[in-house]
């Protein structure tokens, strides 16, 4: 088992090293691989970066609390990805090259070519901050895998991974990251796959799995028990606010940076294709198999749901195929957590100092001081996964979603409103978690929403103004 698990760690590893073969030396290839990737290599890389740990860890273990009314959160989740791509991303795209920048922060910044220092700041501060809680919450899910099924200490894991990731970033910057995320998406897919047709076949196949699942009080139930309102109502609320969460990744500088870094803004529909047929396929198997772990470990309240899977891989599979899993489940940490430790970096390097750093040396160094960063915030939590990367990723795109819209729009909000939306959506999301109102709503429904009240009504009033005017001329 540990043989199989140490052969893909080196394996994933050297496809990280080797790219640094194709390495030209320059900031632009560092963050956004000069602009080069292929679109079945963003599309992998986008899905292995999005799902992550959050899949393997924190939706399956939600799943096997809340049965199958979880697929709510799949089909709102998946809805709202969609619908942003569609609309999101070839503009962000165009805007790379045009701007000549290499951050998320910064293209949102310079948009039209003016600089904004203050908001271009203020989005690098929030961009480090949500991305080294949401680095540490990778490195947390995969070293919980190792502590189940080797036994290490939870901080080995989490050392091992934050290694790893350090290795190739510095080796390849993005495109080590790109490439072995492909990479890694594979082993994800193919580790639940086989995950999925074992364990329904030990059950004695689906139609016996359904009568277990069925025993278990409210675990087939379509809607959720615990919201405020019961039934379809209800149901569609939820999933409405979780559409909200898909719209999200817009606001995801880790994952937007992919489709940053394609080589071809007209293959846009190439790398949207790759990304939703291993999304969809991942996340359905994913669902499944969060069901079937309720099955076979029923204990649920003594029980941690985070551990569901590397438990179940534990009870049903040969040591050879334990080390697959664990590979995937390691994999699936290691390809979010690469990509949030270039964006601390981007953000420090790009947005934060007061001016660009140049040097790819000094960005490695940055990427390996990110990293140990986002090592001793992992050893220091005591929150879920699931808890750490619905609030990270809430945060970011309540922050930055509603701006990345209007400017989509064709919209040139001042710097001054700009900034406030910016606050104002983080603030609104923060404060509606804190009152523990996400228990019935994702936290990002209403901080985007509020960031575009903010805006469009900012720009409502402008052009209301200078119609005014030229009346009175």
């Amino acid at each position: 088992m540990i043989l199989s698990f140490l052969c893909f760690l080196l394996m994933f590893t050297l496809v990280g090293v080797l790219s640094a073969k194709k390495s030209r030396g320059t900031k632009q290839d560092y963050y956004l691989a000069s602009n080069t990737v292929q679109p079945w290599l963003v599309g992998l890389s986008a899905v292995a970066t999005n799902n992550s740990g959050y899949m393997f860890i924190g939706v399956i273990g939600y799943t096997y609390v809340a049965g199958l009314s979880s697929v709510w959160l799949m089909l709102g989740w998946i809805s709202g990805d969609y619908l942003a791509s569609r609309f999101v991303h070839a503009r962000l795209r165009d805007a790379a090259p045009r701007t000549g920048e290499v951050s998320y922060a910064g293209v949102i910044s310079n948009w039209y070519g003016k600089r904004n220092s203050a908001l271009q700041r203020t989005m690098g501060l929030i961009s480090l901050s949500f991305l080294l809680v949401y680095a540490s919450a990778q490195l947390v899910a995969g070293s919980k895998a190792l502590h189940v099924l080797f036994d290490w200490p939870i901080w080995a894991g989490a050392t091992l991974s934050a290694f790893l990731v350090t290795l190739y970033c510095i080796a390849g910057g993005i495109r080590a990251s790109i490439w072995t995320d492909a990479a890694q998406s594979m082993v994800m897919v193919l580790a639940m796959g086989l995950l999925l047709v074992i364990a329904t076949s030990s059950l004695g196949g689906v139609d016996q799995a359904l009568i277990e699942m069925d025993a278990i009080d409210g675990f087939m139930s379509w809607f959720p028990s615990d919201l405020p309102f019961p039934g379809v109502l209800g149901a569609l609320l939820f999933a409405a606010s979780w559409l909200f969460a898909g719209l999200s990744i817009i606001g995801q500088p880790h994952i937007m940076v992919r489709f940053m870094a394609l080589n071809d803004n007209r293959k846009m529909n190439q790398a949207r294709r790759w990304y939703y047929a291993w999304y969809v396929m991942f996340y359905a198997m994913a669902t499944a198999v969060g069901m079937l772990s309720r099955v076979y470990l029923s204990d649920a309240a003594s029980f941690d749901a985070e551990l569901a899977l590397p438990v179940l891989a534990q009870a049903l599979f040969p040591p050879v195929l334990v080390g697959l899993v664990l590979a995937g489940i390691f994999a699936a940490t290691m390809s979010t957590a690469d990509s949030l430790v270039l964006g601390c970096s981007a953000a420090i390097t790009h947005d934060l100092l007061p001016h660009n750093v140049e040097r790819t040396s000094v960005m490695k160094g940055i990427t390996v001081l990110v990293t140990a960063f986002a090592l001793l915030w992992a050893l220091l939590n005591s929150q879920s996964v699931f808890s750490l990367v619905v609030m990270a990723w809430s945060g970011l795109a309540s922050a930055f979603a509603p701006l990345l819209i209007i400017l989509c729009l064709g919209g040139k909000p001042g710097s001054g409103v700009s900034i406030l939306a910016v606050c104002s959506g983080l603030l609104v999301a923060l404060g509606w978690r804190m009152m523990g109102w996400h228990d019935f709503a994702y936290e990002g429904m209403p901080g985007i929403l509020s960031g575009l009240l903010i805006l469009c009504g900012a720009l409502f009033l402008s052009r209301r103004r200078e119609a005014q005017l030229t009346q009175s001329l």
